[in-house]
């Protein structure tokens, strides 16, 4: 509705925000039954230019996401032509965190993924599936701070940041509370991201997570990062940085994206 509808929020059920005196907004008259239409993706690499991310002994942890994030989108555009398919990076570049969310914002996106590469202790495997929320775990909490450390790299990254220090525990049990507008249709497609890596990709999946991240906080839709593997173990390097590899991890997203798509537009909102 032109003038209630705030950018992002009422494309998605269950997605409710507050107006004035409690005013809910958002929704269709009950009287004008529609459905729901995915019609932008946002796809983001992470890490890029002078931030190359973690690193196996070979790979590049913003080579394999770049990879990746670029079969994900030819599939789609092949698969799904009637979805604009928007990159926040196409080449090798460093882009801050916010302008990633930027980016999702202004196009007015349904959809924000973001792929990643894993690093960890001797051992650690798997691929993982995030979601904004609150990182139950000091491990959870790890990889968010990992993750966000990039913003120290920013110019001004405490004014940017709305003074956010990565480094804090208290900085990320904040912001952990944004996005509960879109966590539902989020944890849905990581669900089916994570069903996809475990059962047609194979890998081994250590689950659906939920921790705060910069790069979900200020998307104004369903958002995803994704943690493809572990860099840091070489069984899984050699195949994150194999094309084959690749494009496998690709696929299981795209799969779950097609699903997650079908699923959206079957609901009717009365």
């Amino acid at each position: 509705m032109p003038g209630t509808e705030r950018p992002g929020l009422a494309r998605y059920p269950g997605a409710v925000a507050a107006g004035p005196a409690g005013r809910r907004l958002g929704g269709p008259p009950r009287c004008c039954p529609y459905r729901y239409r995915l019609r932008t993706v946002v796809l983001d690499a992470g890490h890029g230019g002078k931030d190359i991310g973690c690193n196996g002994a070979d790979a590049h942890e913003a080579d394999v996401a770049l990879a990746i994030i670029k079969d994900l989108g030819r599939q789609i555009s092949d698969g799904q032509p009637d979805v604009r398919v928007i990159y926040t990076r196409k080449t090798d570049v460093f882009v801050e965190l916010d302008e990633r969310a930027a980016i999702a914002n202004r196009n007015h996106a349904d959809l924000f993924i973001s792929v990643h590469c894993n690093a960890g202790p001797k051992g650690s495997h798997g691929t993982e599936v995030w979601t904004m929320g609150l990182h139950k775990t000091d491990a959870n909490l790890s990889v968010a701070q990992r993750e966000n450390s990039v913003i120290l790299q920013e110019k001004d990254y405490k004014k940017r940041y709305d003074g956010f220090d990565p480094r804090s525990p208290q900085s990320h049990i904040l912001f952990s509370l944004f996005q509960s507008a879109y966590i539902t249709n989020s944890l849905r497609l990581a669900q089916r991201i994570d069903h996809q890596f475990r059962t047609d990709v194979g890998r081994s999946s250590r689950g659906v997570k939920q921790a705060g991240f910069l790069v979900l906080w200020k998307s104004t839709m369903p958002s995803v990062l994704v943690e493809a593997g572990f860099l840091t173990d070489r069984k899984e390097e050699s195949y994150l940085n194999d094309r084959a590899g690749q494009q496998a991890i690709a696929g299981g997203i795209y799969q779950a994206f097609r699903a997650y798509k079908r699923d959206l537009e079957g609901i009717r909102a009365e």
